[in-house]
């Protein structure tokens, strides 16, 4: 999974302006993360085409980073975010983001940002 960062202007409309593009582009977006400060708006999204999301995104001019994510799946208990964090620490994986993509019977499912993905992956293809 990809994250893209994406800066805007924070005015009526804008974030609206992108979802639109991307619906139509048949981008779904999974997560999204938006806030502001002043004048400027950011967008932390993960989307299920990142390929069309990139082509919209540069379509319109809007500047944008993006970088790998990884994603884990936590059973839905009391402890289950402290153990999954500690865990990535221990590996000394730093996580710079984090999204919830969906809560469901088979458990909470995540996206993670962090500074090591293939170090992650390995913690979590060895659980």
């Amino acid at each position: 999974m990809i994250e893209f960062s994406v800066n805007m202007v924070n005015r009526p409309g804008q974030l609206a302006t992108l979802a639109r593009e991307l619906g139509a582009a048949g981008v779904n977006i999974e997560t999204l993360a938006a806030f502001s400060t002043g004048p400027e708006a950011y967008v932390k999204l993960v989307v299920d085409n990142h390929v069309s999301a990139r082509i919209v995104l540069k379509n319109a001019g809007v500047p944008y980073e993006e970088r790998r994510i990884v994603s884990a799946t936590l059973h839905d208990s009391p402890g289950a975010l402290a153990q999954m964090t500690e865990a990535l620490a221990a590996t000394g994986v730093n996580i710079e983001a984090m999204y919830l993509l969906r809560a469901g019977a088979d458990g909470l499912h995540f996206a993670l940002a962090v500074d090591d993905p293939d170090k992650a992956n390995k913690h979590f293809d060895g659980r």
